[in-house]
Parts: C-alpha cells; structure tokens; sequence
C-alpha cells in the first residue's frame, strides 16, 4: 500500500534542525543564516534522504516554467551555500554528496518530528531512506490519535483566537534593520536591482515615525556576511531584522523575505512576491506595508501616503533611478558621473519623477563639493538646486528633497535661517533621515550651538552605528569647542568602527596639533593622507602643521603642489597653510579667493581654531558679515557627551 503523506514540519540531522515550516536551519539551536534557495534545496534533499535528487529536478522546483536564468550558476552558488552552512565538503562530504554531472543526494541519518500545522511532506520507498525507516511504525500508531487532536486543538485554538483577537498585542518592535538583499539572478549586473530594493525598502520604512530604522551604510557592512541574524541585531541594536533575495528572470522579479525578532529568533513572517520588472515600485510598497502591518505599527495619514507612492512610475525611469542610486553609493567620481547620468535618464523618461530629481540634486552637490570636485561649485550647486526645488515641487512631503536643498543654503548660499528651516521639515517628514540629522549637526555647530550640534550627530550615530564619518564627527565637535583631550577619545572611538578610514586619523592630527603635539600630527595626518588616497585636505593640514613645527620647506613645496591643482577647490586650504607659515595678508587674498569659488570649506570660519589668530582683524570681521554670519558667533564648549 502506498504511504501517506506525513505531516513533517522538523527534521533534525547530526548537530542540525531543518524547520521546513518556518524555512529555518538551526545548529544546537542557534539560527544558521541560509539563503531561500539554499533552503529550497536542502528541503528537497531531506524530502528523499538516501536518493538522487536530479539537478532537472531542482531547476523545475527553484526555477519554474520559462523562468530564464544561469541555472548552472544558481544552483552551484545554491549548493556551496548550502554546504558552507553546514560545514560540509564536497571532497568529504558528511551531508551532501554529489553525484557528477547527475544531481546530489543527502547521507546523514535524519529524524523527523510531526506537528498539527505543517508542510506535508510525502515519503519515498520505505526501504531506502532512513528517515522513514526510523518512524514509520510510530506514526502509524499516532496517526488516528492526531487526526482527532488535530480536530478538537484546532476548535480550542480557533475558539481562544476569536476571544482574544482584540486582546493580543503584535510583537513589540521599535528598531528595525534591512539587511541587504541578495542577489541569486546569477547575474552580477542585476546587483543594483537587489541594492536598490534594499535602500528603497529602507527610505519607505524610514518614513514611519514610531520607530528606529537602522541606516543603509550600516546594513551594507553584513552584505554577504554569514553572522547569525541574532549577532547582527545586537551589534545594530535593533528589535528585529529583514533579510531576503532579490531573483530577476527576464521581464519578471521575485523577492523572497523575512522578518525575524531578534530577543528569540522568532520568525515572524516570511512571503514570497512576484512581479513584473515594471511593478518593482508597487512590489516594494506591498512588502513595507505588509512589514509595518505585521509589526503591529500603526501608520499616521501621512505616513501611509507617503509609503505608499500613489503615482505610478514610469517603469524605464524607475530602473534609471536604481542604478543611479547604485552607483551614487560607491562616490568616486566616476561612479558619480555615472549615477548623474542614470538620474538624469530618469527625469527624461518620467518628468515628473520626483525621487529621481532628488538623487540628481545629490549627484551634483557631491561632485561640485570638497577638494577634489569634479565640478567648479558655482557650475554645480546651482544645478543641484534647481532639481532638488523640482523634487519639492514635484512632492512637498518628499524628505530627500527637503535635505538636499538644506544643504545647499547650508555650504553654499550661507542661508543659514533657510538651511535650518529645510533641515526641520526634511526631519519632521523623515525622522530616521541620517543625513538629515549630520549635516543639521554641522550646520548648528558652525552657529556656536554646540550642544545641539551634538544631540544631533547622536541621533545620526544611533541611525547609522557603525559609520566611522559620524563617530568622527563626534570629536569634531569637541575640537571646535577647544575641548581637545575628548576629541582625541573620541576619535580613538571612532578608529575601532573602522581603522583603515582616514577622517578619524585626520581629525585626531587636528586634536594633537593644537595640543602642540607636532611629531603625533604629523604621524596621524600622513596616516590619513596614505588611507585617503591623497585626500587634499588631509595634504594642506600636513603642510599647515610643517609650517608651524619650523619645518617651512616642507610646507612651502605642498603649498607650491595644491597652488598648481587649477581645478581643484582649494584656495581655503591655501590661506590655512599661508597662515601657519605667519603669512597673514596672503591668507586674507585665498580667503577672499574662497569666498569667491563659494569654497564650502570657508562655511567653518566662525569656529575652527587654526583661524584664532586673525579673528581680531577687521577684515576677519568684514568675511564673516559678507557670510552672514553673526559677529557674536563664538565657539562654546560642550556641557554633556
């Protein structure tokens, strides 16, 4: 007589628990990160211990109809990951064996365990898998007993359900990571789509105020990290984590998702969706909502609007958008001109796109910034503010827009009434907006409001844990303040999120400079300059500490380096090293030069230390009206960490 199906929800195998219910591994009770794919396979595989399992076979499972992907590719990259979870070898294998050209088939001995809810999973031979073997006899004996268990459990619980289905509070959660998705199309170039569901699942989640959303920068550092979701969570601090694969088979795009409490490693849902590479907005919209649904948040009008992005997208621009964004992240400047180009792209195909407004004004802000500025700044920013205006106008309760032009008023109009407004709408609308958050922190310190300045850069630290820039800027804070001992501590902080970033060594050779360390300064600055790349900031501060150590040959021949770099924006950091070599009225000229580039360096005059000196001349005074800045403004020490 054929056997029955058995209901089968866990089956456990050497130091391994396969819970093909919840679609979890566990070794010794600890969650084991595995893929869906993966899991998909090892499913399979437990399905018929002891037999070949046919790589045809696993295509039809993972890869249905006319799906069409690098099956080869999946389903090696599936089973290696399979087997680096279980600590398993193809060479001697313990688990899994392959079966050369034909498929694979499980080895261990394995035990199952029967529940009332679960996934029925039908025995093969009776002669040849252990698995049944082992409890065949048993479940034949239960089988009438949990028929009708089965029947009067369900009546109780269903009974319990209704008379406290008003009663029961969801899972309490108030801080959420998405880890990034994976990529399992075997195609590398399909990576921006996983990345740009990732960041876009974050901003639509972001957007919800009643609770703590971890930022991109920090979830990017467990990109292919194989730490169990437990580790990750405590090291971010967060109540629970998303995780999931992104598969894209030509026209169509699978996310497969999960959402795990971290205090038990509680599996709390997990679904599938599918849609058309044109539906990829409205696919990401059902799964933030059905996250907030199942976290038992409750969503303000607002927040569900905004979430939801009622208006459709154009479906070529939103994939220009993706990639934009994709190649905004890596910030060099050729990726840089890269993601201009894709934004770009956007607003072509859909002018009324208003995200993709927002990221262009982002590219253009970031490469007409800093020293090594890809765009003279006035050619740059003005651009960068017409789209971010075009993002706002486009959506006013858009927050991306909102930060990008505060930061426009901020470093280049010196509107500072009018970056401070923007700042506060862009965080009342996103309160989770990272940058948002740091460059509001900047903007109240270069106002002497130190204090503020500082519970901000916290709010963006809390947002963002283990970015070094923001720990960094922890200890800046302090440096203007004069209060160097703390930024030197602060600083060493930030060095053990990240020791090979190169700001937390610059700003600690600011610290030991104005303590009159000259030998540790220079140390740490030509660490940072080594780390950056030839950072020309970090190049100028080794020249400003060489003049004032007596060592003016030295400075002098940067000096004569930078002064060379035409299409550079560095004249601030001209007049800081002609300073240190006690050239006053040299200064004052590439200050004045600064003031005319619209050098967003110049933004910090009121406070940095290395001008102190000139502060009394009344052309100092002259510099700080035209900047609109108060006379009053002076650097104030920081009363609470």
């Amino acid at each position: 007589m054929a056997s029955q199906p058995v209901p089968v929800t866990r089956i456990a195998f050497g130091e391994f628990e396969a819970n093909l219910g919840s679609r979890e591994l566990l070794r010794r009770g600890s969650k084991v990160r595995l893929p869906d794919q993966a899991f998909q396979v090892l499913a399979m595989l437990l399905e018929r211990p002891g037999e070949l399992i046919t790589r045809d076979e696993i295509k039809k499972r993972l890869w249905p109809g006319d799906t069409f992907v690098d099956f080869d590719h999946g389903l090696n990259n599936s089973v290696n990951r399979l087997r680096e979870a279980l600590g398993d070898s193809a060479e001697t294998p313990r688990f899994v064996e392959t079966l050369p050209r034909r498929g694979y088939r499980f080895i261990c001995p394995a035990e199952m365990a029967s529940t009332l809810q679960g996934v029925l999973v039908s025995p093969a031979h009776t002669e040849t898998p252990l698995l049944w073997a082992k409890t065949a006899q048993k479940w034949k004996r239960l089988r009438l007993w949990s028929c009708a268990g089965a029947v009067a459990c369900t009546l109780l619980l269903v009974s319990m359900g209704l008379r406290s289905r008003d009663r029961v509070a969801g899972p309490k959660i108030r801080s959420l990571a998405v880890l990034p998705l994976e990529n399992m199309s075997g195609d590398a170039s399909q990576e921006y789509l996983a990345d740009g569901i990732t960041d876009v699942l974050i901003t639509d989640l972001a957007n919800i105020r009643s609770f703590r959303v971890v930022s991109r920068t920090s979830a990017m550092h467990y990109k292919g990290s194989r730490k169990p979701l437990s580790e990750i969570a405590r090291e971010l601090n967060v109540d629970a984590v998303v995780e999931g694969s992104v598969t894209r088979s030509g026209s169509r795009v699978r996310v497969n998702a999960q959402l795990v409490q971290s205090a038990n490693d509680r599996h709390l849902w997990a679904k599938t969706y599918e849609q058309d590479v044109g539906d990829v907005m409205e696919l990401q919209n059902t799964l933030a909502d059905a996250i907030s649904r199942e976290i038992s948040v409750e969503l303000g009008p607002g927040e569900r609007l905004r979430m939801k992005r009622l208006r459709p997208v154009n479906a070529e621009a939103y994939q220009a958008y993706l990639k934009g964004r994709f190649y905004w992240n890596k910030r060099t400047v050729a990726a840089l001109q890269t993601a201009k180009d894709y934004f770009e792209e956007a607003t072509q195909k859909d002018p009324h796109y208003a995200l993709a407004y927002a990221g262009l004004a982002d590219a253009y802000d970031v490469l007409g910034s800093g020293v090594a500025a890809a765009l003279p700044p006035r050619q740059a920013i003005p651009l960068a503010r017409d789209a971010a205006l075009e993002a706002i106008k486009l959506d006013e309760s858009l927050g991306e827009g909102h930060t990008s032009l505060a930061g426009i008023k901020f470093s280049f109009d010196w509107d500072w009434q009018g970056a401070e407004a923007e700042f506060q709408r862009a965080i009342e609308l996103n309160p989770n907006d990272v940058t948002a958050h740091y460059w509001y922190a900047q903007l109240l310190l270069v106002l002497g409001r130190s204090d503020e300045s500082l519970a901000s850069i916290n709010k963006a630290i809390q947002l963002d844990p283990l970015d070094p820039q923001l720990a960094s800027f922890r200890g800046a804070i302090f440096h203007n303040c004069r209060q160097y001992d703390t930024e030197i501590e602060q600083e060493r902080k930030a060095l053990v999120l990240d020791p090979g970033h190169f700001y937390p060594h610059l700003n600690l050779g600011r610290g030991y400079e104005q303590l009159g360390d000259h030998k540790e300064a220079v140390s740490e600055f030509q660490k940072a300059l080594e780390l950056s790349g030839g950072d020309l900031t970090t190049e100028a501060s080794l020249a400003h500490v060489y003049a004032i150590s007596g060592n003016k040959g030295e400075a002098e021949k940067i000096l004569t380096e930078l002064k060379n770099r035409t299409n550079n924006n560095v004249s601030y950091q001209i007049a800081e090293i002609y300073l240190g070599l006690g050239d006053k009225d040299q200064a004052f000229q590439w200050l004045g030069k600064a003031y005319a580039d619209r050098s967003e360096w110049l933004t910090w005059i009121a406070i940095e230390p290395k001008l102190d000196s000139i502060r009394s001349d009344p052309r100092f005074a002259e510099l700080l009206r035209r900047m609109n800045l108060p006379s009053s403004v002076a650097p104030t020490g920081v009363q609470t960490l």
